[in-house]
């Protein structure tokens, strides 16, 4: 049973920095992509950030400069360091892995996580 695991949510001032982790467990052979979404209040889903398993990464321009996404690929983790964080970066964050393919079905699919929230405020 894959399961997505997230940590570091909380609160957060403003210029402040967070550290958000999300760990892939369960019986794994490999993972193409990785990311962040998020979700204000009132608001769609929107994609943060995301990594390939070779490194290759994309980030929404409202983050770029401030926020850096890496990888793990032995502990099937990323993380998302956020700096700089402003008040519209407020929401759920949500994990998300793609292409991931389970041992020993080798079944390809999408996972997320459920979510942890990020507050930013003085």
């Amino acid at each position: 049973q894959v399961q997505l695991v997230e940590s570091g949510g909380g609160l957060v001032q403003p210029g402040g920095s967070l550290r958000l982790s999300c760990a892939a467990s369960g019986s794994i052979f490999s993972i193409d992509v990785m990311g962040w979404y998020r979700q204000a209040p009132g608001k769609q889903r929107e994609s943060v950030s995301r990594i390939t398993r070779g490194g290759s990464t994309r980030y929404a321009d409202s983050v770029k400069g401030r926020f850096t996404i890496s990888r793990d690929n032995a502990k099937n983790t990323v993380y998302l360091q956020m700096n700089g964080v402003k008040p519209e970066d407020a929401a759920v964050y949500y994990c998300y892995a793609g292409g991931l393919i389970s041992i020993p079905s080798m079944t390809r699919r999408d996972y997320w996580g459920q979510g942890t929230q990020v507050t930013v405020s003085s």
